[in-house]
């Protein structure tokens, strides 16, 4: 079946669901969401997947891009999570999303602050990942290992570093995603593929373990939709549909630096925040130019915002940690944008910070059978996609047999052509631009090109009108929105998103 998703199709299938008992209902279409309706529907169960807004809308959209080895769970002791991590990893980066999923290498400099003792055990953590990578069986070839490199060879890797006192860096490597949404779009038009309906706009009044009350959020009419049986993966919004759940919400936030302001950093950066023996910072330069430093990890009282706000102390304190290792210190000038997400972890007994809390994932049931899926993280969202399917098809009593995911290539994930052959002109560099965030599709989007002279005009960013075309054919994109904050990522910074705004109508236009 067609992988692509639009408006047509969402009319389509919307009527469709309402005369149908599916054998799987899914709330909520972020990773979690998007995977369980892609798992289901890869051994043969009919789906339906809804969410009240877009695909990646919440806390998908909002990471830091990373798909990790889960060194830092080892550390807290924690070796079931950093396998699982390690595993799922090995599977992005090598069968399931090769085109969006690849090896960068990070940097942490030695600083003064960083005592030699510190170093050596922050080094046996590195070999210790290296150890979890042997373990999940990826190869050498596709994640490299740590090692100690000079002070001259990380200034020539990251030039903005202070030199005084400096006394070399840490090498390490791990996997980085080109879009974090653009992963989930893939992740639901493969599911759209294997037959699964992905509704947008549909918001869950309520649930039960038999189906849900909808309401369409475009003319506001509402409907039941019947099911055999229900996952609830709303994330940070799960205990709204789910009694009794208590969720201990944590805010990560990021800075988004222009291209201009850390020229010559090649590579990513890990700063230790101080006084903490297992926390960084990181700095992590995007395909765009752009460049990301976060996280914050903070616990969130009240009600959860459909869109997380930044606080200005988390501005402050990731600049502070940031600038503690740069020769020219970041001012607050410089900062072009700022995201933060929430993470839905499982509220812990006995309280304490949200840093320690386990990014374990859970699975919860009602009497009726509605299941509800939370914690984990975006490196492990088919595993925990998996277990959901599982325990669908055991309650349920449905007629499937194992996941498929572990191997299953997601759309953009077939033979692709090698890097174009124009080399570093213009148009060689947008072709593997193209190539990093649409794979195999990358061909279709550059035919898209000829077909209008503006849309092969790269606007803020480097997008081209043609990328907005084929979101609004192809990937299920409905308004602005959806083209500038998830389809592309220009939205993460006001300016270049108010640029943009003539370009995405135009699109949506065409």
């Amino acid at each position: 079946m067609n992988s692509s998703l639009n408006a047509a199709r969402r009319a389509r299938e919307l009527a469709e669901v309402r005369d149908l008992v599916v054998d799987v209902l899914v709330v909520g279409l972020g990773a979690t969401g998007a995977g369980a309706a892609l798992d289901a529907a890869s051994r043969g169960l009919s789906v339906a997947a809804i969410d009240a807004h877009d695909i990646a809308f919440g806390t998908s959209r909002w990471s830091s891009k990373m798909i990790h080895g889960g060194l830092r769970y080892l550390a807290k002791g924690q070796v079931g999570v950093a396998y699982e991590s390690a595993v799922e990893r090995g599977h992005l980066l090598g069968r399931t999303a090769p085109h969006l999923v690849s090896a960068h290498p990070y940097l942490l400099p030695l600083v003064p602050e960083v005592s030699r003792r510190h170093a050596a055990l922050l080094m046996t953590g590195y070999r210790l990942g290296e150890g979890l990578r042997v373990a999940a069986r990826t190869p050498r070839h596709l994640l490299p290992g740590p090692s100690r490199i000079s002070a001259a060879q990380a200034l020539a890797l990251a030039s903005p570093l202070d030199s005084r006192g400096l006394r070399g860096a840490l090498l390490s490597w791990d996997g980085r995603l080109t879009d974090d949404a653009r992963l989930v779009i893939a992740v639901a038009r493969t599911a759209a593929a294997h037959g699964a309906r992905i509704l947008t706009r549909c918001r869950a009044l309520e649930l039960s373990g038999d189906g849900a009350l909808v309401r369409d959020e475009l003319d506001g009419d509402i409907f039941t939709i019947r099911a055999r049986t229900v996952v609830n993966a709303t994330g940070v919004w799960a205990a709204g549909l789910h009694p009794g759940i208590r969720l201990s919400p944590s805010r990560g936030t990021h800075l988004v630096l222009r291209p201009e302001t850390l020229p010559g950093l090649a590579v990513g950066l890990h700063v230790p925040v101080p006084g903490e023996s297992n926390r960084f910072v990181l700095v992590l330069p995007q395909p765009d130019g752009r460049v990301y430093v976060g996280l914050t990890d903070e616990a969130v009282d009240g009600p959860v915002p459909d869109v997380p706000q930044v606080p200005e102390d988390d501005v402050t304190f990731l600049l502070s940690i940031l600038n503690s290792v740069l020769e020219e210190p970041i001012r607050r000038e410089d900062v072009a944008g700022t995201y933060a997400g929430l993470r839905p972890l499982l509220a812990g007994a006995g309280g304490g910070r949200s840093a320690d809390l386990s990014r374990r994932h859970t699975l919860l049931s009602t009497p009726d059978g509605l299941m509800t899926i939370v914690g984990g993280k975006l490196t492990t969202y088919r595993r925990m996609a998996e277990d959901a399917i599982d325990r669908a098809v055991s309650l349920g009593g449905l007629d499937a047999g194992p996941s498929r995911t572990a191997d299953l290539p997601l759309v953009g994930a077939g033979a692709r052509p090698g890097k174009d052959a124009n080399g570093d002109g213009r148009e060689g560099r947008e072709a593997d631009r193209l190539l990093e965030r649409y794979g195999s599709e990358a061909a279709a989007v550059r035919s898209l090109m000829a077909e209008d002279p503006w849309l092969a005009e790269p606007g803020p960013t480097g997008v081209t009108g043609a990328e907005l075309v084929w979101g609004v054919r192809h990937e299920g994109a409905l308004d602005v929105d959806d083209l500038l904050d998830r389809r592309t990522r220009v939205g993460l910074v006001l300016r270049d998103r108010d640029a943009a705004l003539p370009m995405a109508r135009a699109a949506l236009a065409y």
